[in-house]
């Protein structure tokens, strides 16, 4: 009589410690006991296929056993795609640098190159391969997905480096005896309301805010100019968030307020002050309102106040953006803008593991554009240039 009970246990204790030939092996040898039909009674026992086991039998019976840690014979199993084809990894490389393998005629030439994309073009060579084999591929020529990298800033002024010396002795010449230096800029207008603001957030899965479809420009929608001003010396920013226009007057309105509020008590024997700014935007180097209002400002608080601006195309240079603005960025990230006070709140609430201290205060008042000043009314400014690139 068949002990198949006996068969069935001893299978189910060892096979789970086995692999792939142990379990065809172990299947082959208790076929081989139980003698004739025993290929079958394994089958149904164990649930592997009668070939696999027929297969066992025939490799115990010749001696013909593969080595330790091998489960086929050399060249076994299915031939992958790249081996039964070996023009894919050539094509898939041409259809994504058409340039470079000299194929202007490439069907992604002008289109994303997706891997869905890609499949389906080498299906039109010829290729009967899926997307995971595509990527695998792509992996293993060292490719990756590559976003825009932004690094052209165009022609470099010839002087360029000897300028950001110039700005950085200056800095430290300043900070050394002890009157503040500052960065300014404007960070980017916002909308408020309830729009998308970019970034995730922990909430509670599938509570995400609600915000509008589409932020196409609309006259009645309420905007944001919030205007920054970083100290360097104390590590602590100032945001004047404006209601109305980003114009020069509403720039040197922010500074104003910054050194009424924060700049005259940190620094109150300060007899000077060193900005550095972009080259553009409402603080522009050939802004003439932005050099007329700097001297009111400078008239009434008694400042001697310096400007150095950046060389074009430098911006990432300037403090502000990366001290304070990118900070700015992260702490409302996920959050819509809803109103002025959430805007202000959020930018009030800004900090950092280095001490940064942001102060935040919301500006209603009108600054209207079209404000020119004449030839006559700059030649009244005392405005005394560097000997180094004074233009």
């Amino acid at each position: 009589m068949l002990d198949v009970v006996g068969v069935a246990q001893r299978y189910a204790m060892l096979s789970p410690v086995l692999d792939e030939r142990g379990r065809r092996l172990l299947a082959a040898a208790e076929a081989k006991l139980l003698g004739y039909g025993g290929v079958s009674v394994l089958s149904r026992v164990t649930g592997l296929a009668r070939n696999s086991i027929s297969a066992g039998v025939r490799e115990l019976e010749s001696g013909d056993l593969l080595p330790a840690g091998r489960i086929r014979k050399p060249g076994a199993g299915r031939k992958r795609k790249r081996d039964a084809s070996p023009s894919l990894a050539e094509d898939l490389e041409r259809l994504i640098e058409p340039d470079v393998r000299g194929d202007p005629e490439s069907p992604l030439r002008w289109t994303v190159k997706s891997v869905r994309q890609l499949t389906s073009a080498l299906g039109d060579m010829g290729h009967e391969v899926s997307r995971q084999t595509v990527m695998v591929i792509l992996h293993e020529q060292h490719y990756s997905l590559q976003a825009n990298k932004k690094t052209l800033e165009g022609t470099d002024h010839p002087d360029r480096d000897k300028q950001f010396q110039h700005i950085n002795r200056r800095v430290k010449a300043f900070l050394s005896d002890g009157d503040p230096v500052v960065s300014v800029d404007t960070k980017k207008k916002e909308l408020i309301g309830d729009y998308e603001n970019k970034g995730r957030e922990w909430r509670f899965q599938g509570c995400p805010d609600d915000v509008e479809t589409y932020d196409f420009p609309n006259p009645e929608v309420q905007r944001a100019h919030p205007y920054g001003v970083y100290d360097l010396a104390k590590n602590t920013g100032f945001v004047n968030v404006g209601t109305d226009h980003d114009t020069a007057t509403f720039a040197v309105a922010s500074l104003r307020r910054w050194w009424k509020l924060e700049g005259r008590l940190s620094y109150p024997k300060a007899k000077r002050l060193l900005i550095t700014a972009d080259g553009g935007g409402s603080n522009g180097s050939r802004l003439r309102l932005w050099k007329w209002e700097l001297q009111r400002f400078a008239d009434a608080s008694g400042l001697s106040i310096s400007v150095s601006h950046f060389p074009p195309g430098t911006s990432k240079w300037n403090k502000v953006e990366h001290r304070l603005f990118s900070f700015i960025s992260i702490n409302w990230r996920g959050k819509p803008l809803t109103s002025y006070e959430t805007m202000v709140n959020l930018i009030a609430r800004t900090t950092t593991c280095k001490g940064l201290r942001v102060m935040c205060k919301l500006d209603k008042r009108r600054f209207p554009v079209g404000r020119s000043i004449s030839k006559e009314e700059m030649t009244k400014l005392k405005i005394v240039r560097s000997d180094f690139h004074g233009d």
